[in-house]
């Protein structure tokens, strides 16, 4: 029989972390996070996205073991955007059994359903930065800093539940090109001398942080206002994200671009990968975990990988060339950290200017997510 109990408070919640860590034990493409800031995504005492979303937390048990988990959101500042009533489920983990994954999807699907919702929708995270998607395709790659890893068996269970797709997401592997193809070159001198642009990056980290940190993440918004699952962020949720991750990326890596007037109209941010560092740490910074993630970040460390995080451009400048702009500028301090790829984050399958963009550099297609969705 399958009990599911619900989840509360940080003490539980790293007991919901750790269950996706014990299930893959073994599997060399799982990825395990760290589970102290894995902790502080889910705690609404701690990440300001639960100002306007609503959450719960399941655990399912067999016999007393843990068998699965799942969580559940209402994103309320979405749902009065779009004229939607939708709970969304992420975090879900299960062993192949097909009672257990039903069971959790049905936990998510009545408390929403208690709470007026008439549609379920996911994997989805409560905000765009966080999971979306259930891979579908690529199960022999190590997912990217900002993705997660899970079986293959976890399409058949959602499809078998009655779900059908509603978005689709591809991630491509590129090459670092021994040199940059010229029409990359030539399209970033046009739009650089025609618009009066300045690509650069700024090499003091608390200055990029107090200058640029808060334009970064407001022009983000309005790059993103139009994608699918994307909420406009708050000013509360940029300062958590300025201090969350622009601390952790080298600011070599980063680039803006500014116009005539200093106005950020496009960024490039890219990590090292930190995929292997993370399954040498093992959930936990502490004792040696720091070391992992720092020596991964490191240039000429053997890391070959680097991870393409965001990329934004002001919709005026759209379909002009910026992107040129920004891989020809960071291409020198790609070919300095030794690194022989570069991996994209989630993509729209409908997305097709970004992969016409990426089509110069021959991209392989690794890995396909999908979103599902169900009425209540």
């Amino acid at each position: 029989m399958i009990e599911i109990r619900k989840i509360e408070g940080r003490r539980q919640l790293n007991r919901f972390v750790q269950f996706a860590i014990d299930l893959y034990k073994g599997n060399e493409n799982y990825v395990p996070p760290i589970i102290s800031m894995e902790v502080d995504t889910l705690d609404p005492a701690k990440n300001p996205v639960y100002q306007f979303c609503e959450s719960i937390f399941f655990l399912a048990f067999c016999d007393g073991k843990p068998v699965g988990r799942v969580a559940g959101f209402i994103n309320h500042r979405s749902n009065e955007k779009l004229g939607e009533k939708i709970v969304r489920f992420c975090w879900i983990d299960f062993v192949d059994d097909h009672k257990v994954s039903s069971a959790l999807l049905d936990s998510i699907r009545s408390w929403g359903k208690q709470r007026g919702m008439d549609t379920m929708i996911g994997p989805m995270g409560p905000s765009d930065i966080d999971n979306e998607g259930c891979l579908v395709e690529g199960f022999d790659f190590l997912p990217t800093s900002l993705n997660s890893y899970n079986a293959s068996y976890y399409k058949s269970h959602f499809e078998s539940y009655g779900m059908i797709t509603d978005a689709t997401w591809y991630e491509f592997l590129i090459e670092v090109p021994e040199r940059i193809p010229e029409k990359f070159v030539k399209v970033a001198a046009i739009v650089k001398e025609r618009y009066g642009l300045k690509v650069f990056f700024e090499p003091n980290a608390k200055r990029a942080k107090k200058e640029w940190g808060q334009k970064l993440f407001e022009l983000l918004n309005v790059c993103y206002s139009q994608i699918y699952g994307f909420t406009e962020m708050t000013p509360k949720q940029i300062d958590y994200y300025v201090n969350l991750y622009l601390p952790q990326v080298p600011m070599d890596l980063i680039r803006f671009v500014t116009d005539c007037h200093n106005d950020l109209i496009a960024f490039g941010i890219m990590i090292p990968s930190l995929s292997k560092a993370q399954q040498k740490a093992k959930g936990h910074l502490f004792p040696f975990g720091w070391y992992h993630l720092l020596s991964a970040m490191r240039k000429n460390s053997g890391n070959d990988t680097v991870d393409m995080l965001l990329i934004g451009v002001r919709p005026d400048y759209q379909n002009k060339g910026v992107h040129s702009l920004i891989f020809t500028d960071m291409y020198p301090t790609l070919k300095a950290y030794g690194f022989r790829y570069m991996e994209t984050n989630c993509e729209l399958e409908t997305n097709h200017k970004i992969q016409q963009i990426w089509k110069e550099l021959n991209p392989l297609h690794h890995k396909t997510r999908m979103a599902y969705r169900i009425s209540i």
